[in-house]
């Protein structure tokens, strides 16, 4: 992708002010600068927190991802995480962190350490992966880039936190019983942050905040499979316009 990315021309969306959307992040991230401060970490957090939604996005291609990401930040999201197996996908983050310095962009799947330290230097607010990787748990502690490793169990979940975790993802959630699995495990952790996450529908996005979750992730849901093969990117800014009506709905009540 290299310097083909900052000659991309894309599409020109309205923005979500347009749209009547009231403000969801009380609490706006700064321009980007050299260094990070720790309190970089606790305003993702806030900005997830605020959002109740992380747009997850997986392309076949860097510019259909940033079609599709531009579609999806006009409908509304402003948390989105793009997944390790899209085509270069440190460059896409690098170039809307350079668009959109405000927002919460993150790399999702990341499993190796070296991978994580790329995704920092792209400019990835927040990192997150299925499973705890002890590498990027103990390189995360420096409190720069706040880190959301995967669990499954009381167990895990239980030894991320102990390890620092600020909040966990629970994964893979519908297999483990849905929204009345993260109102089960919130009673023994009720201090626990958690995001749900897998094949969760915008439509369900309510049951689960109600329950507990912090924030839930939406991949196809948003960034619907036939959308993106066929390119359909108006169909991902209305998905992403009603996840995000939702959403706020939800955080609401």
């Amino acid at each position: 992708m290299g310097t083909a990315t900052a000659t991309l021309t894309l599409c020109q969306w309205p923005s979500s002010s347009s749209l009547g959307l009231r403000a969801r992040v009380s609490c706006s991230a700064s321009q980007p600068q050299p260094q990070l401060s720790a309190s970089s970490v606790d305003k993702t957090l806030c900005q997830i927190k605020n959002s109740g939604i992380i747009a997850c996005l997986r392309a076949n291609s860097a510019e259909v991802a940033l079609e599709a990401a531009n579609a999806a930040i006009a409908g509304g999201i402003s948390v989105l995480e793009i997944v390790m197996s899209t085509p270069g996908v440190f460059e896409v983050i690098q170039q809307l962190v350079k668009e959109h310095p405000t927002m919460a962009l993150g790399v999702g799947t990341v499993l190796r350490i070296e991978d994580a330290k790329t995704a920092i230097n792209a400019g990835a607010k927040f990192l997150m992966s299925p499973a705890i990787v002890k590498d990027i748990m103990d390189y995360m502690q420096s409190g720069e880039i706040l880190y959301i490793p995967g669990a499954m169990t009381p167990t895990e979940i239980l030894s991320a936190w102990d390890a620092g975790a600020k909040i966990v993802k629970v994964y893979p959630v519908s297999a483990l019983g849905g929204s009345q699995y993260i109102s089960a495990l919130k009673r023994p952790f009720p201090h626990v942050s958690m995001v749900a996450s897998q094949g969760i529908t915008i439509d369900s996005i309510g049951e689960y905040i109600s329950r507990g979750a912090s924030s839930v992730v939406l991949s196809d849901a948003i960034f619907d499979r036939e959308a993106i093969a066929q390119c359909n990117f108006n169909k991902i800014y209305e998905l992403a316009n009603s996840a995000t009506l939702l959403g706020n709905q939800a955080l609401n009540r």
